[in-house]
């Protein structure tokens, strides 16, 4: 019994050794052959010195250059409406006509009582000349001689008020036809045949001269000491696009900066004036407006895809020589045509990861391999 007791033990003691020895060898074989990591595969650029714009973007509206409302100087009732809904009209064309009939009997009115006065002025003219010649020969007072003057200056005064008159009646008549005040578009029909209009209040048809056109726009008021030293260097140019369409650009000139800043959105009300010949832009489209408020002459750019967000601001991966990757906090000063102007934080020459940051670390081995070069 002691015997087998002893087999047995001496058994479970050869296991516990064989599986000590078992672990401690795969241990030490596993510790001596630890996998490093393989290459991250990247993308690479170098960057490199150049000049690049300062674009300050903004979204604006097309204006007319001139638009009126046009709107009845007298009530009346309307007799033709001539003009095409959207048509292009020349300045003078008729667009709304009136019924005259009133106003042209108002002015027969008027030239009829006209007449009658300029009778009663030649007869109280010729008063006044006779009964002087009376009074020369005493047969008259110089009471009743200044008498007949009074009574000719009356006539003179009544004269002119039939004048006035006639006159006016005949702008009356004048005013029963509404016509274009300048070159340009007309909008939809407002009145037609029939509608009754008041004086200054009923809206006959809008007229919106789009060539040329304006663009207006807001922007920041902490660019202004920019704009205006690149107005006052010269004519500053504006580039205008339509949203979704990045090939058809117009080309506009700043033309106004306001005189006020809106305290509400802290932003200063802007104009370009923009040719229009073709008519491929309408009065309250939106627009994209690019201006450029400066260069920067030999700096440092990359590719803007090189750029990432952290919690601290703008950095990218740097490559050193060794192939492995250094993050660096940098400072974007511009970016204009997918390259990026860096003000602080990498040097001409060094060489930057554009593609695959996201699986790098500081430290990182890369694999990399050149960007492809862009064809514009």
């Amino acid at each position: 019994m002691t015997r087998s007791r002893m087999l047995m033990v001496a058994a479970m003691a050869a296991v516990v050794g064989a599986g000590y020895w078992y672990y401690s060898t795969r241990n030490a074989t596993s510790g001596g052959t630890a996998k490093v990591p393989p290459p991250v595969p990247v993308t690479v650029a170098q960057a490199n010195l150049g000049d690049v714009p300062v674009l300050l973007d903004v979204v604006g509206r097309a204006e007319a250059y001139e638009s009126v409302t046009l709107k009845s100087r007298l009530d009346g009732q309307v007799a033709a409406v001539p003009y095409t809904e959207g048509q292009h009209v020349r300045q003078g064309e008729v667009l709304v006509q009136l019924d005259a009939g009133d106003f042209d009997a108002r002015l027969l009115q008027a030239e009829a009582n006209l007449a009658r006065n300029e009778a009663l002025m030649a007869k109280a003219r010729a008063d006044v000349t006779r009964y002087l010649a009376l009074q020369g020969r005493g047969f008259v007072s110089e009471e009743k001689v200044n008498e007949l003057r009074t009574a000719e200056a009356a006539a003179a005064a009544t004269l002119k008020a039939d004048q006035a008159a006639v006159e006016l009646a005949r702008r009356q008549i004048s005013y029963t036809t509404i016509r274009a005040p300048f070159a340009g578009v007309v909008g939809a029909r407002l009145v037609f045949p029939g509608s009754a209009v008041k004086i200054n209040d009923t809206a006959l048809a809008v007229v919106n001269r789009i060539r040329p056109l304006y663009v207006t726009f807001s922007v920041p008021e902490k660019h202004l000491p920019r704009l205006r030293k690149a107005i006052s260097s010269g004519e500053m140019r504006a580039d205008v696009t339509i949203p979704g369409d990045r090939e058809q650009r117009f080309e506009a000139t700043v033309r106004f900066i306001d005189n006020t800043v809106d305290t509400a959105t802290g932003t200063i009300l802007m104009k370009a004036l923009l040719e229009n010949r073709e008519e491929k832009l309408t009065p309250g489209q939106f627009l994209n407006v690019s201006m450029s408020l400066d260069t920067l002459a030999k700096a440092v750019v990359v590719p803007a895809e090189a750029v990432q967000q952290g919690p601290e601001g703008n950095f990218l991966f740097v490559v050193r020589p060794d192939n492995t990757v250094e993050p660096r906090k940098i400072e974007v000063q511009a970016s204009y045509r997918g390259l990026a102007a860096i003000g602080k934080g990498v040097a001409a020459g060094e060489t930057v990861v554009t593609d695959g940051q996201l699986r790098l670390t500081p430290g990182a081995l890369v694999q990399a391999r050149p960007a492809q070069q862009k064809t514009e």
